[in-house]
Parts: C-alpha cells; sequence; structure tokens
C-alpha cells in the first residue's frame, strides 16, 4: 500500500511539473502598438495678424504601453505663422518635438493677412501618426477697405 501511495505521489509531482513548464511560454503576447487619437476642442476659424489662436488637445489611446513616447511637428500649408507649444517651445516646420504630456495646448500666433493652414502631426514611438488640419481666414474688417459714397 505504501508502494501504491509512493507511486500516485510521485506522478502527482511529475504531472504538477509537466503542466508548469508547458505553462511557461517564452511567448509571452504583449501588446506594445496601441491605436490613438488627437482629440482637439474647437478652434476659432478667424483671425488677424498678430492674433493667438488657442488649440487644446488630448492623445486619447485605445490602450497603454509605459514606454510609449509621443512626439509632434507642424507644416505651414498656406500662409505665415507660429506654432508654440504650452511649455513655451516654440515649434519649427518639420522638426520632431518630444511631447512630456498626452493633454497639451498649442498657440497658433498669424503673421500675415492671408488664409492660413497649418497640419499638425502627432506620431509615436513606434511609427504611428495621426494629422490634424487647422485653418485660420483672415479676420480683417471688409467695411474698411470698401470706399464709402458720400453724397
Amino acid at each position: 500500500m505504501r508502494r501504491i501511495k509512493s507511486f500516485f505521489g510521485i506522478t502527482a509531482w511529475l504531472v504538477a511539473i509537466m503542466l508548469l513548464v508547458l505553462a511557461c511560454s517564452s511567448d509571452i503576447d504583449i501588446h506594445k502598438i496601441y491605436a490613438f487619437d488627437l482629440v482637439c476642442m474647437p478652434v476659432q476659424k478667424k483671425i488677424v495678424q498678430g492674433e493667438v489662436a488657442e488649440i487644446r488637445a488630448q492623445i486619447v489611446k485605445e490602450g497603454s504601453y509605459q514606454d510609449t513616447r509621443f512626439y509632434i511637428r507642424y507644416f505651414q500649408v498656406d500662409g505665415k505663422g507660429q506654432l508654440q507649444l504650452d511649455n513655451g517651445t516654440v515649434l519649427l516646420p518639420n522638426d520632431l518635438y518630444p511631447l512630456e504630456k498626452e493633454t497639451f495646448q498649442m498657440y497658433y500666433t498669424s503673421h500675415c493677412t492671408d488664409q492660413q493652414v497649418i497640419d499638425v502631426y502627432i506620431e509615436d514611438s513606434f511609427g504611428q501618426v495621426v494629422q490634424k488640419t487647422f485653418s485660420f481666414q483672415n479676420d480683417r474688417d471688409d467695411e474698411e477697405e470698401s470706399p464709402t459714397n458720400i453724397e
């Protein structure tokens, strides 16, 4: 009887060890890449030269991976202006800058009287890119430019 208990005891230990070995795998599925989007509050459509427009933005992710980093760049499609982050960093067109936080403000300063269009690109450390376009029309007073007829 003692041999039977010993046999079942050893067998149980061997089965437990085999299950443990089979359960361990070097193919651990760690998801690192998650889709994301840039969500912005409504932005003013009209601007005059020298005026600053605030753009409030937040990166919204479908999941979270601790080592994901985000970067920002922009391109001035039409017009002339300057884009600055809320930490004081003035962005140069097409240069890539690290984002320190996922909720941030951008400030666009108009430097012309024409229509202005900027494309903002947010890129993560895995090469995914999200692009948003912001367009500003000149908000000049048309009455000042049109001649008045006084008779």
